[in-house]
């Protein structure tokens, strides 16, 4: 039996290689994520373990929030002096950095990363755990002179002697690259910037005599943890104290979300493969074991028990898989390789030669590829063992074409009824979570019921989708119709794996439009400002630009935006970490806010913060409570709920509750912010399109912030979700592509299988060209059914979809009919591109060696 096995598996070879395919894609993503992750950890550790001081001192780390306020927050410089007298400290140093600068050429050009890094400002000095070294010029000595790292240098082509404007909170000023600083460990990807420390101080903190933390070096002989305990007795408990360790771990976690983001994103592609690669692997071995009905009917005269066959099969598989998973992994390393060239690209300089694959990438690899085709196989190995020997008197078929689909039907039905059930619960439920459960329930359910009862639908959908073949295709259209019919449940299976990746991209498509429609109907609901000036990514800016705008002719009321982190503790004992928007006094002139209880003027006095209303429901708060808050810094204050609002509308990003409250109050607890956005009226007499004109010349020399009107808005919340589907699109083609192949093979087997019957209809008279037109119409046939069937799912789980985010605030509902006649429309050449080469194989074919086949 193992070598009648193992002669079937190598004389079938062919006909396995798409199925293959599918499970190479799906190891190759595990495999890849698993290396660029674990590649880029390790990379980083060292980064972080090589750099860290041995103990740093800073401020005490408190609210976070989700955006940025543009406060720094600083340690006394004469800390370093104190801390300096204690035993087993070799040097500390002064450390004054930030990451919220801008830094510009002479064409006020951007100069620093584009894809997300930072560009960080610090004072100069140099260790023996300095990241970079001195590698020309010198080093800076007053207020205009700067190192500028060599990568940023070379990439934005900034030499020694040229000048760059740099943009920090207390204000813009020049410097001259008087010296150029190489890495000397991975660069993240980062600008950096270096002034002397006195002018890192005053020109980026604001004042002298401050530091954003203090560096400490140990002593020979002295741990880190010893050093720690010293130096926390002699500095007290208001400062932050880290080991090098501990420090190397904090900055491992922050890049954590990153690496996240890269790694479950490739595991999403890798899940749908396998997902789509199954259906694949069960329609091959479904199909093979139908054409090879005589063969094991023969095996089973000459003595092979039911069990015996069915563990050939299964060993078959095993062999794909490990064939699979093998070529998969040797492909993620491959991808893995192209990543880190990729992030080369983007500024992140890793090592393709520190690659780490470490145990845990091939033991997954094989456990995918092996598992997810050892599985796929089972129930086709089961219908190899249940074939008669006398099956090899007859030429027959096991894939049991004839048996009736009740069971199909009647446990599609109650699957599907248990889907469509918990769809309805998410459509009528009033909390978020449970509706967003039922969602993912619902969308489980109703998949595998329309893969169950797919095969039911077959007959109806095609004979109404194939109606027009016979009276335009003739013969030809008549044939490739009952071809489509002749099995349903291999129709079915094959049209399935297109279902899966059309229901996400028509559910997906549903969704994001909702989205888009939402916001657009809020912002035409709501801003009331002639133009909003604003970061691209929220982030604040320097206070000169609120001045430089105020100085533009025309400009009327100009009402500053400014972003407060904090920790609200509410009544029902939940502590919540989110973010407020500070206002001035004048918000009702450029936003339209609905308040259930309270006004704006009440909303924001000093000591007073207004929130949604909903939210304040659900926390037991009222109006005239009072809400004990901690702001940055471990400020804490009791501010007064005076105003309720009624938006109905989607928070932003990190935005719980809705909270705003008056920029005094902000500033009282948050001195020294910056303003993330400026809501602008044109003043009375001046012409929109003037103010636009003057705003944006004034605005030239901060390439970080831009003017938006409405129209701009829009677009950019719609560049924004675009963004995200693109990514998810991207995921879906590769499962389009997979159930492509699975087109291919069906096709390509089916040819295979009705060989001979090719050779009689070609021997009758049927035309070459005719035989290519039967087996793309039948082809095409099954690609439109399986982009309906997928559309019509997409469409109910998009709804559902808007449904949830209706209970955020996005109650538009929005079809993107293009998108849906466009995926139709693909589904037509996606047909006809998957029956090329069956439909060339079978025009090949000898006449009289397909009559005389077997």
């Amino acid at each position: 039996m193992l070598k009648a096995t193992l002669r079937s598996f190598f004389a079938h070879k062919g006909r396995l290689l798409l199925s293959a395919l599918a499970v190479i894609l799906s190891v190759a993503f595990v495999a890849g994520s698993l290396i660029f992750s674990d590649t880029v950890t390790r990379t980083f550790d060292r980064l972080f373990a090589s750099t860290s001081a041995d103990v740093t001192v800073g401020p005490k780390e408190g609210v976070s929030g989700n955006l940025p306020s543009g406060v720094v927050e600083t340690v006394p410089a004469t800390l370093a002096e104190r801390i300096d007298e204690v035993d087993g400290v070799a040097a500390t140093h002064v450390d004054a950095a930030v990451e919220n600068i801008t830094i510009v050429d002479r064409n006020n050009d951007p100069v620093g990363p584009t894809t997300g890094a930072p560009t960080i400002a610090t004072n100069w000095y140099v260790t023996e755990r300095s990241p970079v070294k001195l590698t020309s010029g010198r080093e800076p000595r007053g207020a205009a002179e700067a190192l500028l790292d060599k990568d940023t240098a070379d990439n934005k082509r900034v030499r020694i002697g040229d000048t760059l404007t740099v943009l920090a909170q207390p204000g813009s000023f020049k410097v001259e690259i008087v010296g150029i600083a190489t890495f000397t460990t991975t660069n993240p990807g980062a600008a950096l910037v270096f002034l002397d420390t006195p002018t890192a101080q005053t020109a980026l903190l604001g004042r002298p005599g401050v530091a954003t933390t203090i560096s400490v070096d140990a002593a020979p002989g002295v741990s880190d943890a010893v050093l720690k305990e010293r130096v926390a007795a002699a500095v007290g408990d208001a400062y932050e104290l880290k080991t090098a360790d501990e420090q190397a771990e904090s900055a491992a976690s922050q890049l954590g979300g990153f690496l996240d983001v890269i790694k479950y994103v490739m595991l999403g592609f890798a899940g749908v493969a396998v997902l789509v690669g199954v259906f694949l692997i069960v329609n091959t071995f479904s199909m093979l074991i139908a054409q090879r009905t005589r063969e094991l009917g023969l095996m089973r005269a000459l003595g092979a028990d039911r069990r015996q066959v069915r563990r050939s099969v299964l060993i078959e598989a095993l062999l794909l898989g490990l064939v699979g998973a093998t070529l998969g992994l040797a492909t993620g390393i491959g991808l893995a390789a192209g990543l880190i060239e990729l992030m080369g690209l983007l500024g992140m300089n890793l090592s393709a030669a520190e690659m780490v694959v470490g145990w845990a990438t091939p033991v997954s690899a094989y456990v995918v590829g092996v598992g997810v085709t050892f599985l796929a196989a089972y129930l086709p190995a089961r219908r190899a063992g249940r074939v008669s020997p006398m099956a090899a008197l007859a030429d027959v078929e096991v894939a049991g074409v004839g048996r009736p689909l009740r069971v199909r039907a009647v446990a599609g039905a109650l699957v599907g009824a248990a889907g469509a059930a918990a769809l309805a619960g998410c459509a009528t439920s009033n909390d978020t979570s449970s509706a967003a459960s039922l969602l993912g329930l619902g969308v489980v359910l109703t998949l595998i019921a329309t893969v169950v009862a797919g095969p039911l639908l077959v007959r109806p959908v095609i004979r109404v989708l194939g109606g027009a073949f016979p009276r335009v295709f003739g013969s030809v259209g008549r044939l490739s119709q009952r071809n489509a019919l002749r099995n349903p449940r291999r129709t079915g299976a094959t049209a399935a794996a297109l279902m899966v990746g059309l229901a996400l991209v028509g559910g997906l498509s549903v969704a994001s439009a909702s989205m888009a429609q939402s916001f657009d109907d809020q912002i035409d609901k709501t801003l009331g400002a002639d133009f909003v000036v604003q970061n691209s990514n929220f982030l604040p800016f320097p206070k000169e630009i609120t001045e430089k705008v105020r100085g533009v002719d025309g400009a009327g009321l100009v009402v500053r935006q400014r972003f407060a982190p904090l920790e609200i503790r509410l009544p029902d004992g939940k502590r919540v970490e989110t973010t407020a928007a500070g206002y001035d006094r004048e918000l009702d002139e450029i936003a339209r806010v609905t308040y259930a209880d309270g006004d704006t003027p009440a909303a924001l006095a000093s000591g007073s913060i207004a929130m949604d209303r909903k939210f304040a429901e659900e926390h037991g708060l009222a109006l005239g409570a009072t809400l004990p808050v901690t702001f940055p810094g471990e400020r804490a204050a009791e501010l007064k709920v005076a105003a309720l609002t009624d938006q109905d509308a989607p928070s932003g990003p990190g935005m719980e509750g809705g909270l705003f409250l008056g920029l005094g109050t902000v500033e009282e607890y948050l001195p020294g912010g910056q303003d993330a956005a400026l809501y602008v009226n044109a003043a009375p007499g001046t012409d929109v399109q003037q103010l636009r004109e003057g705003l944006e010349a004034a605005l030239d020399p901060y390439p970080q912030v831009q003017v938006r009107d409405q129209a701009d808005y829009k677009e950019l919340i719609r560049d924004q979700i675009a963004v995200m589907l693109r990514l998810v699109y991207g995921l879906l083609a590769l499962a389009i592509i997979i159930a492509v192949l699975g087109v291919v093979n069906t096709l390509a087997l089916s040819v295979v299988e009705r060989t001979r019957e090719i050779g009689l209809l070609r021997a009758i008279g049927l035309s070459r060209r005719q035989l290519r037109r039967m087996i793309h119409l039948e082809s095409v046939v099954i690609a439109v059914f399986g982009a309906l069937l997928g559309l019509g799912l997409g469409l109910v789980w998009g709804l559902a979809v808007q449904q949830v985010l209706a209970l955020e605030g996005m109650k538009a509902l929005a079809v993107p009919w293009p998108t849906i006649v466009a995926v139709v429309a693909g589904s037509v050449v996606v047909g006809l591109a998957a029956a090329v080469l069956p439909a060339l194989r079978a025009a090949r074919m000898n006449v009289l060696a397909a009559i005389a086949h077997e």
